[in-house]
């Protein structure tokens, strides 16, 4: 397949910035981004484990005021963006455009607002498969362990073999269903993406791709353009807070955390 969005030099020292997006419109749990937890909103709470990672800057790309208000009373970076935007990924190409009007930063690193456990380590790692000059986006993959994950479909797959001591590798594609099929394991997608600024460009002025329409994955468009999207391992999904049982969850791991 042509490639249409060719990657930076590999000489070239990657400058990432990390974006949050976050909008109160959930279906499952409206009004997520603030919903208190040890008595900080949650979108604060990712705030400051993307700012304990250290990779760059963090930001929160908002689609209401009343999440831009929060995120500066804590001290953070909020830049509000159209409402009506479609996908976290355009949110963040929006706010990219209000923060670094001068392309200083080749890498953004979209952050899911709803990780409040995560580790911050993980974003560091999700930056390692862009050493790789053909890597156009990077995302993470965990083992699935559990028959039950592997064929919900709210669990995405994604088709991916590494090798003996393979750190990263090329996902050709990414599937509701439990892909690759036969014997050998199958990996959880975890939706935390590194892109390349000229990745991210070229994927929001794209029209939705008929795979993406037909499987529901934001991801599927890229791959249909011609990007190459690279996993990186870790050992356990972080833990994502969708539902009221969730949100209970989350407050009670990070209640017991010391202060």
């Amino acid at each position: 397949m042509e490639r249409r969005f060719p990657p930076l030099n590999p000489a070239t020292r990657l400058n990432p910035i990390v974006l949050i997006p976050a909008r109160m419109a959930s279906s499952r749990l409206p009004g997520k981004p603030l919903a208190p937890i040890a008595g900080v909103p949650m979108v604060v709470h990712v705030l400051r484990r993307a700012e304990a990672a250290g990779v760059g800057p963090v930001a929160v790309a908002c689609a209401e005021p009343g999440i831009a208000e929060a995120v500066r009373a804590a001290g953070g970076t909020a830049v509000l963006t159209d409402p009506d935007l479609p996908s976290g990924s355009d949110r963040c190409f929006q706010a990219l455009g209000t923060l670094d009007p001068e392309g200083r930063h080749d890498v953004v690193v979209n952050l899911q607002g709803d990780l409040p456990t995560l580790d911050p380590a993980a974003i560091r790692t999700v930056l390692g498969p862009l050493a790789d000059p053909s890597c156009d986006i990077a995302t993470l993959v965990t083992p699935i362990r559990d028959a039950g994950e592997a064929t919900a479909p709210n669990f995405v797959k994604a088709a991916v073999q590494f090798a003996a001591g393979q750190r990263y590798a090329l996902a050709p594609y990414f599937s509701r269903l439990p892909v690759p099929s036969g014997q050998g394991p199958l990996w959880h997608h975890i939706g935390i993406y590194a892109w390349r600024r000229a990745a991210l460009a070229g994927f929001v002025a794209l029209p939705p791709s008929p795979l993406e329409l037909r499987e529901r994955l934001e991801q599927l468009r890229a791959i249909e353009a011609g990007m190459r999207i690279f996993c990186a391992r870790i050992d356990t999904a972080p833990f994502g807070v969708d539902t009221p049982e969730d949100l209970a969850r989350a407050r009670a791991i990070l209640e017991a955390q010391p202060a």
